[in-house]
């Protein structure tokens, strides 16, 4: 097998991680996300019609009935309709809580045929705005402790490559889901944190192999070194990779609207994880100029006394 040249394009790779990762926090920093009903609070309510019906018409007959700021769309087929409902500043909590049986009665009223409901669901923005700084915090402290484990079980200058990777993976992720306007809820919020743990898990090992040949080469410039360590470890990370997205497509094809958003963050972050582990994680250590002498295991004082017979 011939040999990758990985680090002859880290410079044009760490200039596309920049720009992309500019534009990503530009669009979270201007538009946001756009935030579930599990984080923004409010009504949430499931239908399925024996027929397929239209979201437009409904919307138009909904505003017709006086309900206002509600988003209609299809949830899963053509006969499945989700209506999502912001809290209402002139109800009290317990009037907002019983919104989605009276949401419910009006699509009963409003459709020809029978309509079933299938959920129907509330979440107070109190909660909501709890479960945002709750997942921020928990995003933080995966981080945190990234740093911490790498540091301990690597050196430090491989643990503030492993976590700038991981930054980057999460950026861009939530980067992309703030571009397409993708809802982010709970479960988009799990991917995360299952991204995290992926993309440590290939660092890792990409970084034991750098380790090792640190130590064992006797000569070569570390751009060399590492291009050999990837190379080394290429074709697991192919393997591990490509095995991950045959499962992650089967749930986003075939495990509904439910998982949806959860199946597509992980595919982002797997495709981009596989790429920060190879040039951001190995870019961070050549401009923090990584060498053998910073991986040599540390004689212990006496041990050659020790070893004299």
């Amino acid at each position: 097998m011939n040999k990758v040249p990985f680090m002859k394009f880290r410079k044009i790779a760490g200039m596309g991680s920049i720009v992309l990762l500019v534009v990503a926090i530009s669009s979270l920093a201007l538009q946001s996300l756009n935030w579930g009903l599990d984080f923004t609070g409010g009504t949430l309510v499931e239908v399925s019609y024996p027929e397929s019906v239209n979201p437009e018409q409904i919307r138009l007959d909904l505003d017709a009935a006086g309900w206002n700021g509600h988003v209609v769309q299809y949830f899963g087929s053509d006969r499945d309709i989700l209506v999502r409902m912001p809290p209402q500043k002139d109800l009290s909590d317990k009037d907002n809580a019983r919104l989605g049986d009276s949401l419910f009665a009006s699509l009963v009223e409003l459709s020809i045929g029978d309509v079933e409901l299938r959920r129907s669901e509330f979440v107070g923005p109190a909660v909501g705005e709890e479960l945002a700084n709750q997942g921020g915090l928990g995003l933080l402290a995966a981080l945190g402790m990234v740093l911490l484990y790498v540091s301990f079980r690597f050196q430090l200058k491989f643990a503030l490559g492993a976590v700038v990777a991981l930054f980057h993976d999460v950026l861009f992720t939530l980067g992309i889901f703030s571009l397409i306007r993708w809802e982010f809820d709970l479960t988009v919020l799990a991917a995360l944190l299952a991204v995290i743990g992926y993309s440590l898990n290939d660092t890792i090992v990409v970084s034991d192999r750098i380790r090792e040949n640190f130590r064992s080469a006797r000569r070569g410039k570390p751009v060399d070194v590492i291009d050999e360590s990837l190379n080394q470890t290429l074709g697991r990370t192919l393997i591990t990779s490509a095995t991950t997205l045959l499962v992650l497509t089967a749930l986003l094809l075939l495990g509904g609207e439910l998982i949806r958003g959860f199946a597509i963050a992980l595919i982002i972050g797997v495709v981009i994880g596989t790429y920060s582990s190879i040039y951001v994680a190995a870019n961070v250590l050549l401009l923090m100029n990584l060498s053998r002498e910073d991986l040599m295991v540390p004689v212990k004082e006496g041990a050659d006394q020790d070893s004299m017979p």
